[in-house]
């Protein structure tokens, strides 16, 4: 396809179109005859903090949270090799209580 080239600036057919991005919200301007982008405007991002204090306020309850959560996996963690022993002595003393006599039955047996 041959396009001929304006002459004057005043014929060019200037109808640039804004696409808006999905990922990031940013908008860019685009021109149709050279397909480029020619503008881009970044998104505005919120602020998470409206002041220093509070951003500090929120990292010491993150640091006091994340303290508290690793507290109780240590707890779960002393009780959980409790709770295997005590189902392992269990165990051992259901196996000396009945003892198995009989020969294993193994799958191929059954049929």
């Amino acid at each position: 396809m041959i396009r001929k080239m304006a002459k004057n600036p005043s014929d060019i057919n200037f109808n640039a179109f804004e696409i808006t991005c999905p990922c990031c919200s940013a908008v860019l301007k685009v021109d149709p005859e050279t397909r480029g982008v020619i503008a881009h405007t970044a998104a505005v991002k919120p602020r998470m903090f409206s002041d220093m204090e509070e951003a500090a306020r929120a990292m010491k309850e993150q640091d006091t949270r994340r303290e508290s959560i690793f507290r109780q996996s240590v707890e779960a963690q002393k009780h959980a090799s409790e709770l295997l022993e005590k189902k392992f002595q269990e165990a051992v003393k259901k196996a000396k209580e009945s003892p198995d006599t009989g020969k294993p039955i193994r799958d191929f047996d059954l049929d």
